[in-house]
């Protein structure tokens, strides 16, 4: 009987606030600024052998502030920024649902994980959830993920406004996404 290959472990990465500046709903291209550091974080994963997917809520499109071509712009031109600075994600996950929607995919919901893992064969509990909001570090948990919250975009007021409250802290807090992916990089496979 062959044998099973072995499923890699993957990095969940929010876009708004932890890959880019967190300007609210990104309703034009033009308001797409990726942070300096991000391209070579994201190259360390890539060549750690990491899946590495953006997962992120957009419910600015159900709620008709911005049409989803605009969407497929911004990820057009963060794929095109990293690949000219070496560095790529293998898929980009998002809902477009409004809250009031109860999908399965909105986070902090496991659905865009769950299609992650089958689509690129990560193994959820050796995965990690990279964000700069509480719900990144809730969808962790329920993935059976470790959750990584950075001080990048809202991280900061989370932590100092919200952090007394939550049910249980992330399993690390970074200044930014390049500390996070040292703190990756430095856990057992």
């Amino acid at each position: 009987m062959a044998e099973r290959p072995r499923l890699r472990a993957g990095v969940f990465v929010d876009r708004d606030g932890t890959l880019c500046e967190e300007v609210g709903y990104m309703n034009h291209v033009s308001r797409f600024r990726m942070f300096p550091f991000v391209a070579a974080a994201l190259r360390r994963l890539n060549q750690a052998g990491y899946a590495v997917m953006v997962v992120s809520n957009q419910s600015g499109i159900a709620r008709g502030y911005f049409p989803e071509s605009v969407l497929e712009e911004v990820t057009q031109r963060m794929k095109q920024q990293l690949a000219q600075a070496g560095a790529k994600v293998d898929a980009v996950y998002y809902c477009a649902h409004a809250s009031s929607e109860n999908c399965t995919c909105r986070k902090p919901k496991t659905g865009m994980l769950d299609c992650a893992a089958r689509e690129h064969a990560v193994e959820l509990q050796r995965s990690f959830v990279v964000g700069d909001r509480y719900i990144d570090i809730e969808l962790a948990r329920n993935a059976r993920a470790r959750g990584i919250l950075v001080r990048t975009g809202y991280g900061e007021g989370e932590v100092a406004w919200h952090a007394a409250k939550w049910p249980a802290p992330p399993d690390f807090v970074a200044s930014d996404l390049a500390q996070a992916v040292d703190w990756i990089l430095r856990q057992p496979r």
